[in-house]
């Protein structure tokens, strides 16, 4: 079944006690922030200890709630435009507003997940699969109608090895 609309929105916000993702591409395409990349590209950053957010306000909300939210994002160096951008746009600001975002980093080492794609957990019951093309356009996004063993193995692989984002930006 594919999640669109009102089903996506449902899922991503209904969630009890976690949301976590796993990120495997240098890149996506995502049309809400082409304003904010061609500002990145022109020098302008954001004060991530100023920064607010529709999302970082909910990031805030949820962890008040005393539910999570996580990712691990794969990657290899030299990171990608789109990687710099959203280290600097996103994760700093997400981290300190309550989000668990790790890297796995890659480059000098076998990745422990090969052939994983982007997916999204839910509780740990319901997992979305996250379609792209190749360039990271997204093409849908596909509700995984069987048991979640593999996932929560994949998420346990991942974050035991990963590293917190501020720590890997620290290098």
């Amino acid at each position: 079944m594919l999640l669109d609309g009102d089903d996506w929105k449902a899922t991503i916000r209904g969630f009890q006690f976690e949301a976590w993702r796993l990120e495997t591409l240098p890149q996506y395409l995502v049309p809400q922030e082409s304003g904010e990349l061609e500002d990145f590209r022109a020098g302008k950053r954001v004060d991530p200890d100023t920064y607010s957010s529709p999302y970082t306000e909910d990031l805030k909300r949820l962890r008040g709630e005393g539910k999570r939210k996580g990712r691990v994002h794969i990657l290899t160096r030299p990171l990608s435009e789109y990687l710099q951008f959203e280290f600097s746009r996103y994760y700093v600001p997400h981290v300190l507003a309550g989000e668990d975002i790790r890297i796995l980093d890659v480059t000098e080492r076998e990745n422990p997940l090969p052939g994983v794609q982007d997916f999204w957990m839910f509780d740990r019951s319901t997992v979305v699969l996250m379609h792209y093309e190749d360039d990271g356009t997204q093409v849908s996004r596909e509700l995984f109608e069987s048991e979640p063993a593999d996932f929560i193995a994949y998420q346990r692989i991942a974050i035991a090895e990963s590293v917190p984002f501020l720590e890997y930006v620290k290098g």
